[in-house]
């Protein structure tokens, strides 16, 4: 006799497969009675799936969408697909803040099966990323190990490449991962130091447990402190725009991790940022795709239009094509 577990498992992946099922059909496929059928009808109801029924001896079962999320029935390819999805959504920034993300692919690689985990495994060791403008992107199996290091809540040995290409190796208490729309930053309490800092989790070379439990004491709001440390970093160069948009417009386009922003009038924003030469800083503003006044300083304005005149030559000119 197959168990009450295998056979509601076996019911949720018949019924989407189509759009109507008799309680006769059922109870034929799955070698068991009407009745039993339609107790275990019951029981997924119980659990959260919408399973319309309609009477009659022509009347049958459907699958339909449900008031909260029930437990779901994917096969391999199926995993591996959300697996694949949520992945990328985590690592472009398509969702926003992307916890989200994580935190559910997290959930679905610690029950995958071996073999699609090998085969997830795989796909992030072939598939190749372009680098964005701004750095170096994090590998998505970091991602996870830093994510579960926090879900775990246990004290982790961190080796970390600084930005001048420094290596250390300290033991930390992980707390939060943080996504500011360009990069990951790891939000961890420093033992040795005691006191809790920021890493970018794309220099985390390697992340241990230690098998001792974290002690988050008085832990801080991870996103300002994600967002002080990164104001608090001292570029060599700082440029002036304004931006014809409000100010909540404003930030949706320049993060306030990446620029200061201050009101000017109702419907523009001036916003500081902070980057190592003009170049740099011409390529971030000619990214955002959105009409901007450089204010200053004038090599910021020079790199900008020399980029725009490269970018129109590029392409014609505005000359007519024969």
């Amino acid at each position: 006799m197959i168990s009450t577990s295998a056979r509601l498992l076996r019911l949720v992946s018949l019924l989407p497969t189509r759009p109507v099922w008799t309680c006769h059909e059922l109870a034929e496929r799955m070698a068991v009675t009407g009745r039993t059928v339609r107790r275990d009808i019951a029981r997924l109801r119980d659990l959260g799936y919408c399973i319309e029924s309609d009477p009659g001896p022509w009347g049958g079962y459907r699958l339909g969408g449900g008031t909260r999320v029930p437990p779901l029935l994917l096969d391999d390819e199926e995993a591996l697909a959300v697996a694949v999805a949520l992945r990328e959504a985590a690592l472009s920034g398509v969702l926003g803040g992307d916890q989200a993300a994580v935190s559910a692919l997290l959930k679905l690689r610690q029950v995958l099966p071996p073999r699609i985990a090998d085969r997830l495994g795989e796909m992030d060791a072939t598939f190749v990323h372009t680098p964005r403008p701004e750095g170096s992107r994090i590998s998505p199996g970091m991602l996870l190990e830093l994510a579960a290091a926090c879900r775990r809540g246990e004290r982790t040995r961190l080796s970390y490449r600084d930005h001048a290409g420094r290596d250390s190796v300290r033991e930390v208490d992980p707390y939060r991962l943080v996504y500011t729309g360009l990069r990951w930053y790891f939000v961890a309490r420093d033992v040795a130091g005691d006191q809790w800092r920021t890493f970018r989790a794309d220099r985390v070379v390697r992340a241990e447990p230690t098998g001792r439990p974290a002690e988050l004491v008085d832990p801080p709001d991870p996103a300002l402190l994600v967002s002080r440390g990164i104001a608090s970093v001292v570029y060599p160069l700082y440029g002036r725009v304004r931006l014809p948009h409000p100010m909540d417009q404003a930030l949706r386009l320049i993060p306030p991790t990446i620029g200061t922003h201050h009101p000017d009038g109702p419907d523009a924003t001036i916003v500081e940022i902070g980057a190592n030469d003009a170049d740099q800083l011409a390529r971030y503003l000619l990214g955002l795709g959105t009409p901007l006044r450089v204010l200053s300083p004038d090599g910021v304005r020079e790199a900008l239009l020399r980029r725009t005149r490269e970018l129109s030559e590029d392409n014609g000119g505005g000359r007519s094509s024969p």
